[in-house]
């Protein structure tokens, strides 16, 4: 069974993309192991001299490390992904480099109609950085729109529409999982190259 790191894209409290995230955890249950992480709490990133990672981010490091992949669900403002979420994506670019390679799938929920699609779209090219490397599952986007009228009291998806997508896309993440896992012909030297990034000495 794999093991995933579901990353809420938000530091709000009342947020649907963590009733989302919820809603998977419990929904495939019986097919993964899903972690809900938060990214609350994070100082603002400020690149310190002394390259010393805040201790939240380096356990969020150590988690994404060791899981077979990461599910982030973001909003959108402005249509962009949110300033807390890229802030945390800041800080695990930082001399650590949990995304390497790291199977990614995105997905989003928005109070309005659109459902964060310009905000998954910023969010692929911020993931694909130099600084990050990470592999991002292509065509998959999950876009919930309105969604505080998307869950019922339970916390299930009432769109059946919607449900059944999800439902696809999570197998199609897990098959893009094993795929992942046989293009590491390049991982070492990715690494490697990420590693010792630092573009004032470029």
């Amino acid at each position: 069974m794999h093991k995933f790191i579901a990353m809420v894209g938000t530091n709000s409290d009342a947020s649907t993309n963590r009733k989302l995230l919820q809603y998977m955890q419990s929904h495939y249950a019986d097919q993964a192991e899903i972690e809900l992480m938060e990214i609350k709490g994070l100082p603002i990133f400020n690149k310190p001299e002394n390259h010393e990672i805040p201790a939240q981010a380096q356990a969020m490091a150590d988690k994404i490390e060791q899981a077979d992949g990461v599910i982030i669900s973001t909003p959108e403002y402005d249509h962009s992904a949110p300033a807390a979420l890229l802030n945390a994506l800041e800080w695990l670019s930082f001399h650590i480099q949990p995304f390497v390679d790291k199977p990614v799938m995105i997905i989003g929920a928005s109070y309005g109609a659109l459902g964060t699609s310009r905000a998954q779209a910023h969010l692929r090219q911020v993931l694909d950085s130099p600084e990050l490397r990470a592999r991002i599952m292509p065509s998959s986007e999950f876009m919930l729109g309105h969604s505080l009228q998307a869950f019922d009291d339970q916390g299930n998806l009432t769109d059946q529409q919607k449900a059944t997508k999800l439902d696809g896309l999570f197998k199609d993440f897990q098959v893009f999982v094993e795929i992942t896992k046989k293009l590491k012909n390049a991982n070492a030297t990715t690494y490697e190259e990420v590693r010792e990034m630092d573009w004032e000495k470029l």
